[in-house]
């Protein structure tokens, strides 16, 4: 069976959707890929970001949540979002970061490479790591970071627990990653080498409290398979594990199933295809409100009820 190919997105929750927008697109040159709602929620915004053509392993997608009280980060959550940067763009982000008034800690090397840390309007953790090996990613030209520094994709997420060894043997084991090293009480495994969003780092924190979900908490991790048939292998070889997964949910623009892992992080596999050019072409992606065919009936409606989202842009020169 082939290996998990690393991360294909994570979803998030927000507050204002205006304000999540206008951050990931201006302050960090997010492309804006897809527009639509909570398929469950259908007054909601489902923001989607990426690079040029939302590529997985660029995903961050958020259920913003106007009036939704803000999450406390605990165990059984993941923690971080990791984007790789140039190793030379340390520099360049530390400056972008104090412009935008955006407080960061104290450069971290982690793994023999530079972490920076800070946190978005909502409170959620982002590492930028100097560690721009891996491609696959396009620099989208329309945002306003320049290309020499462009964030390249995921470098990965961070999950705490308070124990370790069953999430460890779930990756190591079905999902076929490989033990990278520990650093104090954070053990990194990795996927395929090269793959955008490769790491998945376990933090162990020994009776500490658990997370308060809200804005700003990470609601799943979704890792990416080449298509269906690989999707029912692992459905089938999880569900031999013990592993409680759902049926495969169609989510227009990928697949997807769902399970819980030991510590109770929500993880999805999730297709590469179909694509977030399925219903939009790649120079329009995220420009229209786009809806699944059982809710364009209720178009009308829908769009009464979602606030207006601008998307003005600040171009790189």
């Amino acid at each position: 069976m082939e290996p998990i190919r690393g991360l294909h997105h994570i979803t998030a929750v927000a507050g204002d959707p205006q304000t999540n927008a206008d951050f990931y697109q201006q302050v960090l040159g997010q492309r804006l890929v897809k527009t639509t709602v909570n398929f469950d929620d259908p007054t909601t915004y489902h923001l989607y970001y990426g690079d040029l053509f939302g590529t997985p392993g660029t995903i961050l997608t958020f259920f913003p949540w106007a009036h939704v009280r803000r999450g406390v980060a605990g165990n059984g959550e993941a923690a971080a979002v990791a984007y790789r940067i140039p190793a030379g763009s340390v520099g360049y982000w530390r400056d972008r970061l104090a412009r935008f008034r955006l407080p960061a800690g104290e450069i971290q090397t982690r793994f023999g490479a530079d972490v920076i840390t800070f946190q978005d309007p909502d409170g959620m953790t982002i590492e930028l790591v100097a560690d721009g090996e891996a491609g696959g990613t396009r620099h989208w030209e329309g945002g306003p970071i320049p290309d020499a520094h462009a964030m390249g994709g995921f470098h990965g997420t961070t999950l705490w627990l308070d124990a370790i060894d069953g999430a460890a043997e779930l990756l190591t084991g079905p999902m076929g990653y490989r033990l990278v090293g520990r650093e104090g009480n954070r053990t990194r495994f990795a996927a395929a080498e090269g793959q955008v969003g490769a790491t998945v780092d376990l933090v162990q924190r020994p009776a500490a409290a658990r997370g308060r979900f809200g804005a700003g908490s990470i609601h799943h991790v979704a890792f990416r398979v080449p298509g269906d048939t690989e999707q029912l292998e692992y459905l089938a070889r999880l569900r031999q594990g013990g592993f409680g997964v759902t049926p495969v949910q169609d989510r227009q623009y990928f697949r997807s199933i769902y399970f819980r892992i030991p510590g109770g992080v929500l993880f999805e596999i999730a297709t590469d295809p179909p694509g977030f050019a399925y219903d939009e072409d790649i120079e329009a992606l995220g420009s229209g409100l786009r809806l699944p065919p059982w809710l364009e009936p209720r178009r009308s409606e829908i769009e009464q009820q979602l606030p207006p989202l601008r998307r003005t842009v600040e171009v790189a020169s």
